[in-house]
């Protein structure tokens, strides 16, 4: 038997990820515009980062509170104040190193070996994948496609409901199809939960990138104090941040202490120094968060009608996020055309085939970038498919 063989089926079975895949045979190349990963051009905002620097020279660099600081708990209490028009608790937040690590602490606190989770495809595969180094099952439902965009058929969820399932993971507004769930698609998935005694784990980072409103319709618009809802979130997208894997969870307050005691088990808490940042983010960066948010619809309304000029190109207007997931007229497996598309066109795309089952045919691009630069690249990948 070799090495890798004597480790956990769990682990050796776990995924590439097609997303970093094609990230690695395209990075470094001279004039690329990557637009595979889920993060903009711009580095994080001075104020932001000039906090962080000053905790750090002042010696924040300590075991800290493992839930977080007691003023990013209260920043993040406000924050969704602001945004949600209610109140909140800073009791009910906690600091996790990363959205990623608020779904992985999500996860172990409701499924486990034997266990199974339903999400709905495509979809991001960091879910499936954190779900299956678990050891629970992750079972896909997909939206429905067609010229009308991307929906969810609630009865499809309830169908694939078995006595394993624990929890149902939505993302809205969704990565990568910019799905957004109205109202009345969450509530029929809270019945649902309710009714079979399942959590939901909301994810729903992308809430404010929503082009139809001020925010995306959200599970705390509706909910029950007692409800099943882990909410999970990050710092990365909202403030430009995504290398400072930071994050929050968002549940009741009873649940705190078994929470902090995952997060003692795993990584011991977030760097002081590093939720100072937060600090600023949550209460300074409401005018960053705005230009952002208006930028990304600008460059979602032009990189649709310049593909869409094409007459190859299917695709559904967005309505949340910042990805397009487009389908191009004769491909019919992305994966191939995208390490094509980087050789040929040198414009760096994710394919579809990384978000699991109904992606196949799709690539998707992010948008959250600067005007000229999208239009460079629509332009190229235009011209790449004048040749297929």
């Amino acid at each position: 038997m070799t090495l890798v063989e004597h480790l956990r089926t769990e682990a050796r079975l776990a995924p590439e990820s097609g997303i970093v895949a094609l990230a690695n045979y395209g990075r470094g190349r001279d004039g690329l515009i990557p637009l595979w990963v889920g993060e903009g051009d711009l580095p994080t905002p001075a104020f932001i980062a000039d906090a962080a620097t000053k905790a750090l020279n002042a010696g924040e660099t300590f075991y800290t509170w493992q839930r977080g600081i007691p003023e990013l708990r209260q920043a993040l209490a406000r924050y969704h104040a602001r945004h949600f028009g209610r109140h909140f608790a800073d009791q009910e937040f906690l600091v996790t190193g990363g959205g990623m690590q608020a779904i992985q602490l999500a996860l172990q606190a409701t499924a486990g070996a034997g266990d199974e989770v339903i999400y709905l495809t495509p979809a991001w595969p960091n879910f499936a994948g954190a779900a299956g180094i678990a050891g629970a099952r992750p079972v896909g439902v997909q939206l429905d496609h067609s010229d009308n965009g991307w929906m969810c058929d609630v009865g499809k969820i309830e169908a694939a409901i078995t006595p394993r399932t624990k929890a149902i993971f939505l993302n809205s507004p969704s990565n990568p199809t910019g799905w957004t769930a109205d109202i009345d698609t969450l509530k029929a998935v809270l019945k649902l939960a309710r009714r079979h005694g399942l959590w939901i784990i909301a994810d729903e980072i992308y809430a404010l990138f929503y082009f139809d409103g001020a925010r995306a319709p959200s599970f705390m618009d509706i909910m029950e104090d007692e409800d099943r809802i882990l909410f999970v979130n990050t710092f990365s997208k909202n403030w430009a941040m995504t290398g400072w894997r930071m994050g929050w969870l968002r549940v009741h307050p009873s649940l705190q202490q078994t929470f902090e005691n995952l997060i003692q088990y795993s990584t011991s808490g977030v760097a002081p120094f590093m939720q100072r940042g937060g600090v600023a983010a949550l209460e300074l960066g409401d005018d960053f968060l705005a230009s952002q948010i208006e930028r990304a619809k600008q460059a979602r309304d032009l990189i649709c009608g310049i593909l869409g000029e094409t007459g190859r190109v299917r695709l559904s207007v967005p309505q949340g996020a910042f990805y397009l997931f487009f389908a191009v007229d004769g491909v019919a497996n992305s994966r191939s055309a995208a390490f094509e598309i980087v050789d040929k066109a040198n414009v760096g795309l994710a394919p579809g085939t990384a978000f699991g089952d109904g992606g196949e045919a799709f690539f998707r691009l992010c948008f959250n970038r600067r005007l000229d630069q999208l239009e460079e690249a629509a332009t190229r990948l235009a011209g790449w498919i004048r040749t297929i």
